[in-house]
């Protein structure tokens, strides 16, 4: 789960799971594999680094916590 700010200042928490894209249009907008979508406070890039770092808490990339990849 990755942390996010909503335009009125709600902070919750979303599966990185499901999210399809993350773009800036200039809000940074979510959308969902479901389609749903959802605008939040935090940058683009952000967002990148927070769902990298939750693949990698999970070891969905095949990557263990100090970044070496697993044979």
């Amino acid at each position: 789960m990755i942390k996010v700010t909503r335009l009125n200042g709600k902070r919750f928490h979303i599966n990185a799971l499901y999210i399809d894209t993350v773009e800036s249009l200039p809000d940074t907008t979510i959308t969902f594999t479901n389609g749903k979508k959802i605008v939040v406070l935090e940058k683009e890039e952000e967002l990148i680094q927070a769902i990298i770092q939750f693949y990698r808490s999970v070891n969905v990339l095949g990557f263990q916590k100090d970044g070496e990849e697993r044979v």
